[in-house]
């Protein structure tokens, strides 16, 4: 018998993909084109990655309810989100990118977006 997500946990979710969503916005507003949306190999996970002018940024996404603080990302997080992104990159065999870093996006309480360019 297959159990279904609690209604918190579906809230959470909802939230993250909201979350997800607002970011890839504010990035293609920027002038980002996004290249892929939770995407996964090597061992983790990519919440967004966008590129802009020969330049590629894997974004990982953090956003909070209320005035609780972020959750912190922690070292075996970054080791799998440095996997996933070397990953990925070796799957690029016909771009030749400039350069490729990490972005840090972290939505407040009320959508305010805060960016950190290579945050690791």
């Amino acid at each position: 018998m297959t159990r279904s997500p609690s209604a918190a946990r579906q809230s959470a979710r909802q939230f993250g993909i909201s979350s997800e969503a607002r970011v890839a916005q504010a990035l293609e507003a920027g002038g980002c084109t996004v290249l892929a949306r939770n995407w996964r190999g090597g061992g983790g996970e990519l919440d967004l990655i966008v590129a802009r002018n020969h330049k590629v940024r894997f974004v990982e996404v953090k956003a909070r309810v209320g005035q609780l603080s972020f959750e912190p990302i922690h070292a075996a997080q970054v080791r799998r989100l440095q996997l996933a992104a070397t990953a990925w990159l070796a799957e690029q065999h016909s771009n030749d990118w400039a350069e490729a870093c990490f972005l840090l996006a972290e939505l407040d309480a009320r959508g305010r977006i805060t960016w950190t360019d290579d945050p690791f």
